[in-house]
């Protein structure tokens, strides 16, 4: 039979021969499976020792500190999606799940403080919530926080992931196609159902949440209340109608604005491919509670990301309403560089949520109201900045047991496009000194 491979030369150039006999096509396929094998074991052997000269490189070990709520999990998010493209991608969809929680837990918070003729008509809505906190596992607890006045939101108790790997354990059980070789199909099958039918009863909802924020009488009462919930963590209010349809995918932004707290250690693992290193990043909690957990780590790090958030001057401790949020900060960061353990180890200051500070500034909140040693400096932004971060570098020259250098950035995490350049001023200085200390540079 005549062929033509005119249209595929790469085809042409593989075919077998036209007239080959049963002999040689059993010889060429014996030589093709030979010649496989030893293809194989060359990229198994380059394998190996890819791994061996990983080994052989120092890890980076990052532990990231500050208050709950002050940007550290967001700080997590924006290394893994600059550092750890690929598994970004793949975890990025299975945030829908995680995102539709945050708008209907603001949803919640509404209805809880107003318009009980809504709450029948958005009452499958709460259905949805337990049943997304359930499928989030066993692992998962709630933490409540009492209510407060002065701009506090006075949210329903918040879902939490206890787990070693964080929020990565929490979206493995929203995967969309089988997670291992071990899970079936009709699994992955059944909890792709299970999203669709969320994000039926989200779409259905969609009109009467747009109509319970825009309600003039719910902004007014946000307002005399003092209530600023575009400041809470995972706020999508205003992301509604793109986020309740059908085809909502989670873009990068998305993601690095979405809340799931996490209890307990938390680890992240990153293999920085430009520089040829593992780093390896610990979040160990925040709030007061965890914080006797931080110091087991302080003796094998080789820096420390502190988020201070800045704009928290005018705001107080969910733990503790009587403490000041920034005041509490200061109290850490002396704690930090007060520590002999850590005098040889690089501390990083995030002066963290300048947009929040911004907002702030602009509508007419008072820094000296809230912290008067700011006396009658002029309340602008720059002059704000420039106030807390002079103060930072104070407690740093004076509590730290040797002199250090002061390493700082003004930061918005929730910008990825600023947050990466940041990140890259980081990731060289922090790898420096760890090849310094392990003298190999």
């Amino acid at each position: 039979m005549f062929r033509s491979f005119d249209h595929d030369p790469l085809s042409a150039a593989i075919a077998p021969p036209l007239n080959e006999t049963p002999a040689a096509r059993s010889a060429r396929l014996r030589a093709e499976a030979e010649a496989r094998r030893v293809s194989d074991e060359i990229d198994e052997q380059l394998k190996v020792e890819r791994a061996a000269r990983r080994r052989q490189r120092p890890c980076v070990k990052v532990l990231i500190l500050g208050q709950s709520e002050s940007g550290k999990s967001t700080t997590l998010k924006n290394f893994q999606m600059q550092y750890a493209r690929e598994t970004w991608l793949e975890e990025r969809s299975s945030w829908r799940a995680i995102i539709q929680l945050n708008l209907i837990r603001s949803i919640v918070t509404l209805l809880d403080l107003k318009h009980r003729l809504l709450r029948l008509r958005l009452a499958p809505l709460r259905g949805v919530q337990q049943d997304l906190q359930r499928r989030l596992g066993a692992a998962a607890v709630e933490e409540s926080y009492n209510p407060g006045p002065g701009g506090v939101l006075p949210r329903p108790s918040e879902f939490a992931v206890r787990s070693r790997d964080g929020w990565r354990s929490a979206l493995e059980r929203f995967r969309t196609r089988p997670q291992d070789a071990q899970e079936t199909a009709r699994a992955a099958d059944a909890r792709v159902r299970k999203a669709a039918e969320v994000t039926e009863v989200v779409v259905g909802c969609a009109e009467d949440m747009r109509a319970l924020w825009e309600d003039s009488a719910v902004q007014e009462m946000l307002r005399r209340k003092k209530i600023r919930m575009e400041e809470e963590p995972g706020f999508f209010l205003n992301d509604i109608e793109r986020i309740a349809a059908r085809d909502y995918e989670p873009s990068d932004n998305d993601v690095i604005r979405a809340r799931l707290r996490t209890l307990g250690v938390q680890e992240y693992s990153f293999w920085v491919e430009q520089a040829g290193h593992e780093w390896l990043m610990y979040d160990v909690g925040g709030t007061r509670s965890s914080r006797a957990h931080w110091y087991p780590f302080f003796d094998d790090m080789d820096a420390i990301i502190f988020l201070a958030p800045i704009s928290s001057f005018d705001e107080r401790l969910r733990e503790d309403r009587r403490v000041n949020r920034l005041e509490d900060t200061y109290m850490l960061w002396q704690t930090l560089c007060s520590l002999q353990m850590l005098a040889k180890t690089q501390i990083i200051l995030f002066l963290n949520k300048c947009d929040l500070l911004e907002q702030k500034l602009r509508a007419g909140v008072k820094v000296r109201t809230h912290v008067p040693s700011f006396g009658n400096r002029s309340n602008d932004v720059d002059t704000v900045k420039k106030y807390f971060q002079s103060h930072f570098k104070e407690i740093a020259k004076q509590h730290s047991p040797e002199p250090r250098r002061f390493y700082v950035h003004l930061t918005s995490v929730v910008d990825t496009r600023g947050t990466a350049a940041t990140l890259r001023t980081v990731e060289d200085g922090i790898l420096r000194a760890s090849l310094r200390r392990a003298d190999l540079l």
